[in-house]
């Protein structure tokens, strides 16, 4: 029999998998899945997550034997350390395995170079030397002081056009319906983050959300908020929104970066954090809509798939891409040329010989960027706030879809998502199920030139931390073009920050 040592996520099927195996399905609903996780456990293995709709990370103790398994996208992270004694400490969240005997803590100075092309920290390494993330679909087995990796899964391909684009809307819909009525129980309600993306519109018009939840910003250009506005009428949904502030902006970042326990330098994020602080304050479960951009083609550089052709495998490992080689290596006090983040994606490409453009970089984004910074962000950040998300849109069901779909039903010259926005045209007006991607944009590119408010990222530019890891001039050289007028370098200076943010985090202040 099978102890379960950790867990955490939500188990859609639950009521399907406990008549299978004989549960109680009057149990409260944390009982329930930890009996789901060790009675199929017991009964299939690693393959109970074959069975699982939803959102997991657990380990399990069998005799001797430690069992760690991730679902298949990494929507909930895990995390594992082998000490100099040969003992694993596992938990997910790294804060749970310092805390625990054995471990040290050490920088792993190597990830800074990766960081700084991705923006997050992508792959299996962490910016703690020995700490690793177990990979989405991924399973590690521990015994005997040695540790396996096995993959149970991975995204596959094989493109039908035997349907046609109506026949593949359809069937999101009819995916949609049946997952809209597993993704919460009866006595629970709901909100639905809204932003002026078809994604969380869709979302809320397939739930029974009362309410959608929006950021927003005195900047007009940046404010997607007025057009979720829209959407929420037309739904006939009430609608919250907190409008942010550069002092709330900037004032939360030390927060995030220690909640998020590795830097992240998404910029949303920190309007994320505080968006899930305010809705946590009237409910404790929303939605989201994470994963239908990198399942239907959601990126408007996706468009330039055909073009890049072959080329992809020499240079894209994901949607961010913010400093060169050259650069890196101009402003690092130590370069290594071996760590490139290219690296991360060999691997990939190599699986995926021979299928198109567009779903090489589908791929690539749905192993490395969903699992390194967006479904990092959504947990992390809930988590600390006491809100819990779910995210409809990440499903295997509805990945199968996608994964039969042709790339033309994804991408064309005019448009992206198209079968997806097709399948939301069915529950919103055209206007809104087609309306051009925006991204959850922020005002940070003019905030950060602003000396009202940029004084925390000028003391980081100017200390010993960033003396320590980059040639201060040259950093230095960068703000100071990007303050004199050059704001495309915006991103530069918060992959830096955020860094610099984190690190006094974990290794100055504690």
């Amino acid at each position: 029999m099978s102890e379960l040592l950790c867990y955490r996520g939500h188990i859609r099927n639950h009521k399907t998998l406990c008549a299978e195996l004989g549960l109680d399905t009057g149990l409260p609903r944390a009982e329930r899945e930890k009996a789901i996780i060790t009675a199929g456990f017991d009964r299939w293995g690693i393959s109970v997550a074959d069975h699982i709709y939803g959102m997991f990370a657990f380990a399990v103790k069998v005799g001797d034997k430690t069992v760690c398994v991730r679902d298949q996208f990494g929507t909930k992270p895990f995390y594992y350390y082998i000490t100099a004694d040969g003992e694993l400490l596992c938990g997910t969240m790294i804060r749970d395995i310092m805390s625990q005997k054995g471990f040290v803590k050490e920088l792993n100075r190597d990830m800074l170079q990766i960081y700084l092309t991705l923006t997050y920290v992508g792959g299996e390494d962490t910016f703690f030397k020995g700490v690793k993330k177990l990979m989405p679909g991924c399973a590690l087995t521990f015994e005997n002081g040695k540790a396996e990796i096995t993959r149970y899964w991975a995204p596959e391909f094989r493109p039908d056009r035997s349907k046609s684009l109506q026949d593949y809307a359809d069937e999101i819909n009819a995916a949609m319906k049946q997952i809209m009525t597993e993704v919460k129980d009866e006595d629970e309600c709901a909100w639905s983050f809204l932003s002026g993306g078809v994604d969380s519109a869709y979302v809320l018009a397939m739930s029974d959300a009362p309410v959608g939840s929006s950021c927003g910003y005195d900047e007009e250009r940046f404010d997607e908020s007025r057009v979720a506005a829209v959407t929420a009428e037309v739904l006939g949904r009430e609608h919250s929104i907190l409008k942010v502030s550069p002092e709330d902006f900037f004032g939360i970042v030390p927060y995030t970066m220690y909640n998020m326990e590795q830097p992240l330098g998404d910029a949303s994020a920190i309007v994320f954090t505080l968006g899930c602080n305010a809705t946590a304050k009237h409910t404790k479960l929303c939605y989201s809509g994470e994963g239908s951009d990198e399942f239907f083609g959601g990126y408007n550089m996706y468009r330039n798939a055909e073009r890049y052709g072959e080329n992809l495998k020499n240079f894209y490992v994901g949607n961010t891409n913010i400093m060169k080689e050259e650069e890196k290596q101009r402003i690092l006090q130590h370069y290594d040329p071996d760590v490139l983040p290219i690296k991360l994606a060999e691997h990939i490409y190599e699986e995926d010989e021979g299928l198109d453009p567009l779903t090489k970089m589908s791929d690539v984004d749905i192993r490395i960027w969903l699992e390194g910074d967006i479904y990092l962000n959504v947990d992390k950040m809930s988590t600390a706030a006491g809100l819990e998300i779910r995210m409809p849109l990440t499903d295997r069901r509805i990945f199968d879809i996608a994964s039969r779909m042709p790339s033309e039903y994804k991408v064309t010259e005019e448009q992206n998502k198209v079968a997806f926005r097709t399948a939301a045209a069915a529950v919103l007006p055209e206007e809104i199920a087609f309306r051009k991607k925006l991204g959850f944009i922020v005002p940070v590119r003019i905030w950060l030139a602003d000396e009202r408010y940029n004084a925390d990222v000028r003391r980081l530019f100017a200390g010993e931390a960033a003396a320590e890891f980059f040639k201060p001039g040259e950093i230095k050289a960068i703000y100071d073009e990007y303050v004199g007028g050059n704001s495309d370098l915006w991103r530069k200076v918060w992959t830096i920050y955020t860094f610099l943010v984190w690190y006094e985090e974990y290794f100055i202040k504690r």
